[in-house]
């Protein structure tokens, strides 16, 4: 029996910044037939709690990883193998597990993010697999491109991924000028300008969505497919007093409850997630921006956009993505385009979807767009 039969449980990246993850707690037990999709373990980093699901099937035969230890990304986690394989093998795999983890530490590690300059304003921005289209991601209100950490490696497998920080966000240039829907949608033609992508597959979340449904109205031989993620634009009915508590949030104590309105499990909200929205919304000019597209996004407590006929007037495929415990935007908009879109509504995620149900996410979205 060769190690070619032994698999390994390593701790995943969870988007470009991540270095390593602390185990909180095993799921299932040395012994167990696992299945693929199965949790394994929940694991905590700077950004936010998650499980690890099994990418293989097979059988547990020994956890590595201790709970309460800080392990680094592609570190080993656990090792699976049929019983036939003896503990001599799987001892000789887990040493070379921790040999080859020590080499890939000093070699040189690739750029986690990109900067580009598009109509004046300096967009930070992901890059990673190869493969056409590409797939460019556009993060929410508030947001930044961390939002799709638990996505981006998963969806750029086989083909090239682009995540973007809009004006206003992350670590792009604060200015929003108008802070209307044209200006962030130009933005993102622009962005795909600079980098010499002829067309894409756009995915936004929430606002980004609206974003995403704008271009393939404005530029509509630049998009090969859409696919919308809670999104603004398909309803009037929105949580606006989630925008209006999250602008005005000046402190933890006051941010944090906000926060955990995005999220069904609250538990997946960490202090540290937390605090970096709060360093966020401290940057100059972030309060005049997010200030300026909220009043773009609301009025009179309701969305001021409505994309419902741009959207089914697209001829590209369409794949509307809800979870049905989202608590900004009612997940009964997910049915707004009817029989123009594909509809996947996943129980018990929040309006963080992407994160919450990464895995059945990022399976609908290769699926409708892959």
């Amino acid at each position: 029996m060769s190690q070619s039969s032994i698999v390994a449980i390593v701790m995943p990246k969870w988007g470009l910044s991540m270095e390593e993850g602390r185990v909180n707690e095993w799921l299932v037990e040395e012994g167990a037939r696992i299945a693929v999709g199965d949790a394994l373990l929940e694991v905590e980093t700077e950004k936010i709690a998650g499980t690890v699901e099994a990418t293989d099937a097979g059988l547990l035969r020994r956890r590595v990883a201790e709970p309460g230890e800080v392990y680094p990304v592609k570190a080993l986690l656990g090792v699976m193998a049929e019983p036939e394989v003896g503990d001599a093998e799987i001892d000789a795999f887990v040493a070379a597990q921790a040999a080859a983890l020590e080499a890939a530490a000093e070699s040189e590690p690739e750029p986690r993010y990109h900067f580009v300059e598009v109509g004046g304003r300096r967009l930070r921005y992901a890059d990673r697999g190869e493969g056409a289209p590409p797939m460019v991601l556009i993060h929410g209100f508030g947001g930044d491109l961390d939002n799709w950490l638990f996505n981006i490696d998963a969806l750029a497998a086989g083909r090239r991924v682009l995540a973007l920080d809009l004006p206003g966000h992350g670590q792009s240039s604060k200015e929003v000028g108008d802070g209307s829907l044209a200006t962030l949608a130009a933005t993102v033609v622009g962005f795909l300008d600079a980098l010499g992508v002829e067309r894409a597959v756009l995915v936004g979340h929430s606002m980004g969505a609206a974003v995403a449904m704008q271009v393939a109205a404005d530029a509509p031989e630049r998009v090969s497919g859409l696919g919308l993620i809670a999104a603004v634009g398909l309803g009037p009915e929105i949580d606006a007093e989630y925008i209006a508590g999250f602008v005005a949030a000046a402190s933890r104590r006051e941010l944090k409850p906000w926060v955990e309105r995005l999220f069904a499990d609250r538990a997946l909200v960490t202090r540290q997630l937390v605090e970096d929205l709060l360093r966020y919304k401290r940057i100059d000019g972030v309060a005049e921006a997010l200030g300026g597209l909220s009043r773009a996004l609301i009025d009179a407590g309701q969305q001021r956009i409505g994309l419902v006929a741009t959207a089914r007037a697209s001829r590209v495929p369409v794949v509307v993505i809800w979870g049905s415990a989202d608590a900004i935007i009612p997940a009964a908009h997910a049915h707004a385009l009817g029989d123009a879109a594909r509809v996947v509504v996943i129980d018990g995620a929040g309006h963080m979807v992407q994160m919450e149900a990464a895995s059945k996410v990022n399976a609908a979205l290769l699926e409708h767009l892959g």
